[in-house]
């Protein structure tokens, strides 16, 4: 078996993008400064790059699973225009109060439970004990924290920081590029 791999999971909305609520539409999506760049630093420095997002807005009926992957394709191939190939693309559809039909269950993926980084982990081979996660809310370092990501930090480019996630966080950085400079 092959030796495994350190991973980045980022987060999509407030890490990757703005976060401007319920992004679905290509129109609406604006990658955040310096993020491209930092993702090539990544990947010059050996690491996977792993999308984990949480959609609810599939879930809600704000926009359905097939808006969802045009967005996501085309976010793939933008960054692989640029260089940037992502390794793995993980996403949770499901909300258990606000969801309608098939998606309103209590599932294993959503974050702050740990079920798209166990995944992406075993698909992917990825060793946690190297790894890095970066969200900008408490429940992407609880995701994390539970797969055992030993390394979880807070970028400023989405949600307000919390206390919590001040004492959560390995660390808070203003965005991804920051935090990138500092490994």
């Amino acid at each position: 078996m092959s030796k495994a791999k350190p991973a980045v999971f980022l987060d999509r909305d407030g890490v990757i993008n703005k976060d401007n609520g319920y992004v679905s539409q290509i129109d609406d999506f604006e990658f955040i400064e310096g993020v491209i760049e930092a993702c090539l630093a990544l990947k010059e420095k050996g690491y996977l790059i792993v999308v984990i997002t949480n959609q609810s807005g599939i879930a809600r009926g704000f926009f359905s699973e097939e808006q969802f992957h045009t967005l996501t394709e085309w976010m793939d191939w933008s960054m692989a225009d640029r260089g940037v190939d992502l390794d793995g693309i993980y996403y949770c559809p499901h909300h258990s109060e606000e969801g309608q039909g098939e998606f309103k269950i209590e599932c294993d993926c959503r974050k702050p439970k740990a079920g798209m980084l166990l995944n992406a982990i075993e698909d992917l081979n990825i060793d946690v004990e190297t790894s890095i996660l970066v969200g900008d809310k408490v429940s992407d370092l609880q995701a994390g924290i539970a797969a055992g990501v030993k390394s979880n930090y807070l970028v400023r480019t989405g949600k307000e920081i919390t206390e919590q996630g001040e004492s959560l966080a390995s660390g808070v950085f203003d965005d991804l590029a920051s935090l990138v400079k500092s490994i």
